[in-house]
């Protein structure tokens, strides 16, 4: 797959206001707060999918608890909020304090941190759906016997080279010292089911 470099103005910023009493509530504050659609979190006990819907936040543990742990502030190790203009990283330090910080697009006349990316689609684990209650999918992996619930409605019989769903990240680009273009900082974007075809 061939990657062009385009231009995707983007500004950082920290959020400086970390203390989480209720993670969910917090997460779900943010996600209104800058316009969010999907949760992804990595925890002690397994990976959480959301999506805010009409401003709460529904989370796979509430379809799936067998498969996908809640949100708990004790063992979360990383959350991202995203959509396809902004993503919110909050992470966990050595000392176990919560830091976050916020990528998104660079408004008009607004000087920008990057200006140069490049998007990839990475492919998911999943190849046999199972429909759960509130528009999330059982997806297992029959080759790994993994299994996650993503806030997708996704049917149909795949195998492994025709996963159907797709994380989207995007790469932001910056010129080092000695002239070579690397990534600087990386964001997830979108959450797709793809054709396969």
């Amino acid at each position: 797959m061939k990657r062009e470099i385009e231009s995707h103005p983007a500004v950082v910023e920290p959020i400086t206001d970390c203390s989480i009493s209720d993670v969910k509530v917090w997460l779900q504050t943010q996600a209104v707060q800058h316009n969010l659609r999907w949760l992804l979190a990595h925890a002690d006990d397994g990976v959480i999918w959301g999506e805010l819907r009409n401003g709460q936040l529904v989370t796979s543990e509430s379809v799936a608890p067998e498969v996908s742990p809640p949100l708990r502030a004790e063992t979360l190790q990383q959350v991202r909020l995203f959509a396809t203009r902004a993503e919110l990283l909050l992470w966990r330090d050595g000392d176990n304090r919560w830091h976050a910080r916020l990528i998104r697009d660079a408004g008009h006349g607004e000087k920008p941190t990057f200006t140069d990316a490049i998007d990839e689609p990475q492919i998911l684990w999943g190849t046999d759906p199972q429909p759960l209650a509130n528009g999330f999918t059982l997806m297992s992996d029959g080759a790994q016997g993994l299994r996650h619930a993503v806030p997708l409605d996704v049917r149909g019989r795949f195998d492994e080279s025709s996963r159907p769903l797709r994380l989207w990240v995007r790469h932001y680009l910056q010129d080092d010292e000695s002239g070579f273009t690397r990534i600087v900082a990386s964001r997830l974007f979108d959450l797709k089911l793809e054709e396969v075809k």
